[in-house]
This record gives structure tokens, C-alpha cells and sequence, in this order.
């Protein structure tokens, strides 16, 4: 019984650490991939090294993204994608019209 008192900080140290990091990680993990599965032609994205462009072609592992004004195509693997602009930009509008409707 003593032993497991002197364990109990430990235990509930553990326990913490996986509530706080473990929880969200995975839940980012799991909206990356679906992010990743839900990528279409035409999409508007960032890549891990900062390049913006459009997705043009979608293969198995990898994408074709159209860049630049000279229209550079760079064939990038799928997890070389950062995110989806689109979608960082309608979450962009709406924070603004929430924070329109407070004040």
C-alpha cells in the first residue's frame, strides 16, 4: 500500500501528459489526413516550404501544383502539404464577421 502512494504522483504525471498531449495530437493527426484524403483539382494550397500554389493533378502519393505567374508545375508528396488555403481563408472570414457581430 505504501509502494503505491509513492507511485501516485507518478501515475497521475502520466495520466496528465496523455490528456494534454497525447488527446490533441491525435485529433490533429486525424484532421491532417482527412485534409490530405479530401484533396481535389483546383484546390489552392501551402506546402510544408511555403510554396502557394493550385493542385492540378492528384496521384497517389504525390500532387502536381501549378505556381507563379509562369504557371511552374512542382510535383510535391502528399504530406509536403502544410494546408488548404481555401479553408484557412473561410475560417479567416468568419472570425472577422464573429468579431464584427461582438462590437
Amino acid at each position: 500500500m505504501k509502494q503505491l502512494l509513492q507511485l501516485s504522483p507518478l501515475i497521475v504525471m502520466m495520466i496528465f501528459f496523455y490528456l494534454i498531449i497525447f488527446i490533441p495530437e491525435s485529433k490533429r493527426k486525424k484532421k491532417y489526413k482527412a485534409m490530405l484524403n479530401n484533396l481535389k483539382v483546383n484546390d489552392e494550397i501551402m506546402t510544408k516550404g511555403g510554396i502557394i500554389g493550385k493542385i492540378i493533378n492528384i496521384q497517389e502519393r504525390a500532387i502536381v501544383v501549378q505556381t507563379g505567374p509562369d504557371k511552374v508545375k512542382i510535383k510535391v508528396d502528399k504530406t509536403g502539404v502544410l494546408n488548404l488555403l481555401s479553408e484557412v481563408e473561410t475560417l479567416d472570414k468568419a472570425d472577422k464577421s464573429d468579431n464584427k457581430k461582438e462590437a
